[in-house]
């Protein structure tokens, strides 16, 4: 890992690798839910990402038990929350809106942490940030509406695109809960950690969706895409993200997450053959200027 690093090590690079490596993963639970069912996705690509970060994590396995004894709930939250819910949540969603549309919606994400954080929190909105909430929520309306006022009055939504804003509300709740984190913990093993909490809750899901017949299609294509979510998205994605952001920065770093939502439509269109509509650059305008506008500093 170290001497790819030494390869790529320029954080522009990293940057625009995990945002196509994310963007890619929208595009798998899209793409495949034929063939793999929604737990069964999430299932094996966080056990293949487990097994790909256990022999990075495994120098500092002395500090597991000590983090597990004194951090147990917090760790145990954070795993069955960004691990367990999250990606479960958006994959169950892809079953029946597009890779657009769900990208778009996830793209709500910083509107909704700043929401959270005032109900939880107790932290007081800028004007600013009251702003651009409003304007994300209409970007937010005029995707999962369709651009059509009258399902918007009539609340006929399409189920998958609640899905996806129920995956919103955990990734944000994850989001929050991670300020908290131990930082005497290692990266990769606190990952591993919260991987390997987050696969022991799937296991039950997994089961469950065993019982009800719902099984993988092992074609090669499905295989591949299981594997591609497992490596990339879930392991290099996390390990690219983390080692820009600490060479330019949590901020610098974010801005570039705003790419998903042009990378997302271009690589739908070439594997899934999604055609954008208007309402989608109509909410993606929306979103992203909301959140433009409760990013700037008061009085900038």
């Amino acid at each position: 890992m170290s001497g790819l690093l030494r390869r790529l090590d320029h954080p522009v690079v990293l940057l625009v690798l995990t945002v196509l490596f994310w963007s890619g993963n929208w595009v798998v639970g899209r793409g495949f839910r034929g063939e793999v069912p929604p737990v069964a996705l999430a299932f094996w690509r966080w056990a293949l990402a487990l097994a790909c970060t256990l022999p990075f994590a495994w120098p500092h396995r002395a500090q597991a038990w000590p983090a597990l004894r004194d951090h147990g709930p917090l760790l145990g939250a954070l795993g069955l929350l960004g691990i367990t819910a999250y990606n479960t949540l958006a994959y169950f969603g892809l079953q029946t809106t597009t890779a657009t549309n769900g990208v778009l919606l996830n793209s709500f994400i910083p509107i909704v942490i700043l929401l959270l954080g005032r109900v939880f929190l107790g932290r007081r909105l800028r004007r600013a940030e009251g702003v651009g909430i409003t304007v994300s929520l209409a970007g937010v309306a005029v995707i999962v509406a369709h651009g059509e006022f009258a399902r918007l009055a009539g609340l006929s939504f399409n189920p998958g695109d609640l899905w996806i804003m129920a995956s919103v509300l955990v990734w944000a709740l994850y989001t929050l809960m991670l300020a908290r984190r131990p930082a005497a913990i290692a990266p990769m093993l606190l990952l591993a950690l919260l991987t390997g909490i987050g696969v022991l809750g799937l296991a039950p899901l997994y089961l469950w969706e065993l019982s009800r017949g719902l099984v993988i299609t092992p074609t090669p294509g499905a295989l591949a895409g299981i594997a591609y979510t497992g490596i990339f998205p879930a392991f290099l994605g996390y390990v690219f993200w983390n080692r820009a952001v600490a060479q330019v920065g949590p901020a610098t770093a974010g801005f570039y997450i705003h790419l998903m939502p042009v990378a997302t439509p271009l690589l739908s269109a070439v594997f899934l053959g999604e055609t954008p509509q208007g309402y989608h650059f109509a909410g993606m305008a929306l979103i992203i200027g909301g959140i433009f506008v409760s990013s700037r500093r008061a009085g900038a």
